[in-house]
């Protein structure tokens, strides 16, 4: 009995039962745990291969500045330059760097290429400096051996990351003044350029008229101009095109590919209140006392030479938006003298000298409002300089090749243009009217070949009583010296834009911009024989230096930032 109950008891005692429950249960919660703990180590590892992936293509595109070199830089920043990025969660025997190989780095035009991973291309192209501003990085793959879960049949897990990463570049303060492409080639896609007119056209006088209000029914024209749209419509638009720092945010410099949407560009219509007479306050002409508002400052050039004139007994007078600094007889008008009026395409005959004479438009330009050159809105860059230098450059004094009350002949100009300091390149024998206008800026004061350079003395009989300007008298900052560093304020830096592709009819919203180019304001806008007040009329200067950065050379400020596409 005592036999038959103690086996009975060790059969109902339950003691023990919970060690071989979990005895029972020690392979699948190994099994959890070690999935747990490797998957974390997967995780990790992706979060180090996708961080090394993300900082490398910044670093790259921290070097993607379209100069020479710039895809070559961008590969040694890519791969260690700049950022130094490791795994610490691999464990396939390798070293624990990151490594990203040249053959997994590509580059792109733009964002929509970038993004969609198409048309990409590498260090071997020989536009690809000036082309890539969109940088693709691959790392290369990585493994994970598994600590814990090999016991259920995994053995090892393997990442790959990439990024995509661009230049952000705007250009901020600008004169928020566009032209349609006079170049455009229509079978090309939009935002790309064309011919670079720029450089082929360096020297040429371009007519550019508004576009019409509203854009009517079809496209603007080439050679029509417009506004970009800063904000606060007219007001920005005045105060963009007429103060020394406009006020005016940024802009994308393409007008997309842009982190920041308020740097998209829209164009803005119309031929806005105040706008021309904003541009001409760089003249020294100051229409109202409205044309520049406070804060905002509007300085003339330095050099204001122009074919207009003031009136003797209207002098003097330094108060910016007086009567005599406006456009009108009180102020600022053609002279009743012999003016700068040709009736062909040709020099003036020798025996005609104007009393004032401007940098005057291309000959083909001057003498119809119109235009007869053979490019239309475009000329050839053949200005009258014998008549501009026979107008301005009469010797007060006897010379070193003429006597006093002599003018300079051509012999003469070239030869004094070309000598001494500031001189220009020996043998130049038709510069450009900004090459004049820089030289005189130059040699402002000087007494050369028996004339005071920018002398604002009349020469002269016809019209005595008619003054000649070139110095500023009526600026806000009257007084600035040749030796003054400020910003040239007969410099504009334009957009460029495809307006047939864009399909630019006014108001358009995020339009490309094919290039930007600085141009020479040749004249003041005003009503005139032969032109309207409507009408602006520049030389081109050169392609705008978009690399570079900060202050740019017509007072823009370039601001990069690199930023992850994906």
């Amino acid at each position: 009995m005592l036999r038959s109950k103690s086996y009975k008891g060790f059969l109902k005692n339950q003691q023990g039962a919970v060690a071989a429950t979990y005895a029972l249960a020690l392979i699948p919660l190994i099994a959890v745990a070690g999935l747990g703990f490797d998957y974390a180590r997967v995780v990790g590892m992706d979060t180090e291969l996708q961080s090394a992936a993300d900082q490398a293509a910044l670093a790259g595109a921290t070097q993607l500045d379209r100069r020479s070199g710039s895809m070559q830089r961008a590969i040694n920043a890519v791969r260690g330059g700049l950022v130094t990025n490791r795994t610490l969660f691999a464990s396939d025997g390798t070293t624990t760097a990151v490594d990203l190989p040249a053959i997994n780095i590509k580059f792109y035009s733009n964002r929509a290429d970038a993004e969609a991973g198409t048309n990409s291309f590498d260090v071997t192209e020989s536009d690809g400096d000036a082309r890539a501003g969109f940088v693709s990085v691959t790392v290369e793959t990585r493994s994970a051996n598994y600590s814990l879960t090999p016991i259920v049949g995994a053995i090892r897990g393997q990442m790959v990351s990439s990024a995509v990463a661009g230049i952000g570049s705007a250009l901020c303060r600008i004169p928020p003044l566009m032209v349609c492409n006079p170049d455009e080639d229509t079978s090309l896609p939009d935002g790309e350029p064309g011919a670079d007119f720029s450089a082929a056209r360096a020297g040429s006088g371009v007519l550019v008229v508004a576009g019409q209000a509203g854009g009517g029914a079809g496209f603007w024209e080439p050679g029509n101009y417009g506004f970009l749209d800063l904000g606060n419509g007219a007001n920005a638009v005045a105060e963009g095109l007429g103060w020394l720092g406009p006020g005016g945010g940024c802009t994308s410099i393409t007008g997309a590919d842009t982190i920041d949407p308020e740097e998209e560009i829209d164009t803005e219509p119309g031929l806005k209140a105040g706008a021309i007479d904003s541009i001409n306050t760089r003249f020294d002409i100051y229409q109202n006392s409205s044309t520049c508002k406070t804060p905002g400052t509007c300085p003339s050039a330095i050099n204001v030479r122009k074919d207009l004139v003031r009136d003797a007994d209207d002098l003097p007078s330094t108060a910016s938006g007086g009567s005599t600094c406006k456009l009108g007889n009180d102020g600022w008008h053609e002279t009743d003298g012999t003016k700068y009026e040709p009736t062909s395409s040709a020099p003036l005959a020798t025996s005609v000298t104007p009393y004032s004479m401007g940098h005057p438009r291309d000959m083909c330009h001057a003498w119809d409002n119109v235009g007869n050159c053979t490019d239309g809105r475009f000329g050839d860059g053949a200005w009258d300089r014998n008549a501009y230098f026979r107008t301005h450059y009469i010797r007060t004094e006897n010379g070193s090749r003429g006597l006093v009350n002599t003018a300079w002949d051509e012999d003469d100009w070239q030869y004094n243009l070309t000598h001494g300091d500031s001189a220009l390149p020996s043998g130049t024998t038709a510069p450009t009217r900004y090459q004049v206008y820089l030289w005189e800026l130059a040699r402002k004061g000087d007494l050369i070949d028996g004339v005071r350079i920018l002398d604002a003395a009349p020469a002269g009989a016809t019209g005595a009583t008619e003054v000649r300007q070139p110095n500023p008298v009526c600026s806000q900052e009257y007084g600035y010296g040749a030796g003054t560093t400020v910003t040239d304020r007969r410099v504009m830096t334009i957009a460029v834009i495809n307006c047939k592709a864009e399909g630019v009819k006014g108001k358009t919203t995020d339009v490309q911009i094919a290039d930007w180019i600085d141009v020479f304001l040749v004249q003041p806008s005003a009503t005139r024989t032969h032109t309207d007040k409507s009408d602006i009329y520049f030389e081109v200067i050169r392609k705008t230096d978009l690399t570079v950065t900060g202050v740019n050379n017509a007072a823009l400020i370039r601001r990069d930032v690199p930023y992850l596409v994906k």
